[in-house]
């Protein structure tokens, strides 16, 4: 590894359905220097989503062959339904290309990478109040009622697991979230930085 990026970083975003994680997630997808994973899923595309770009999209068959294969970083069920899976293979790119990867993985899945790699630094993005949740996910236009109850009641769930996060946004505007999730990425950078460059110069001092 370089001085000027010795451990690239590891940044998991999550938050429920509608929180607006994955416009935040962009800011950080355009910083340079930082890799997106994408994910893996035995959903359907929706409309005007396309393969590669935040999902590659498989049969079950093909997932459950990924799992016992040992593909996956980490990989969780939700709803009870479709499959999501993190591949180790963007890990090992990241690390190659000394680039920060950003993963937007629901909770489950930041669980398991924070016990594989417990220095990787997670952000929670929460909704301003169930309310504008709820407004939220009606404006879309994509979801049934009882789908609707069904991303409320598990966001209610999700976020009652915020404390095991190292930093929370509250997307109540767009302007300031942007700026936060960048203000963090950036400080951990500069941190990690200093750490090397500080302990690097402390073992220059014994010589040899």
């Amino acid at each position: 590894m370089t001085p000027e990026n010795p451990n690239p970083l590891v940044f998991i975003v999550s938050g429920p359905s509608g929180s607006g994680k994955s416009t935040l997630v962009s800011k950080l997808r355009a910083l340079p220097g930082t890799l997106f994973s994408v994910s893996y899923t035995t959903r359907p595309p929706r409309a005007q989503e396309g393969p590669g770009k935040w999902y590659d999209f498989v049969s079950e068959q093909e997932f459950e062959r990924m799992v016992r294969q040992g593909e996956f970083l980490e990989c969780a069920q939700v709803f009870g339904r479709h499959w999501y899976g993190t591949p180790r293979k963007w890990l090992d790119k990241a690390r190659e290309e000394q680039l920060d990867l950003v993963l937007e993985i629901d909770v489950q899945g930041a669980a398991q990478v924070k016990q594989k790699i417990p220095e990787a630094v997670a952000i929670f993005v929460l909704p301003p109040s169930r309310e504008e949740l709820e407004r939220r996910l009606r404006a879309r236009g994509q979801d049934s009622d009882d789908s609707i109850a069904r991303r409320l009641e598990r966001a209610r769930k999700e976020i009652d697991r915020y404390r095991e996060y190292d930093y929370l946004i509250v997307n109540d505007d767009l302007e300031r979230a942007d700026n936060t999730i960048l203000a963090i990425a950036l400080a951990e950078r500069a941190a990690r930085r200093v750490m090397h460059q500080r302990a690097q110069a402390i073992l220059d001092s014994f010589g040899g």
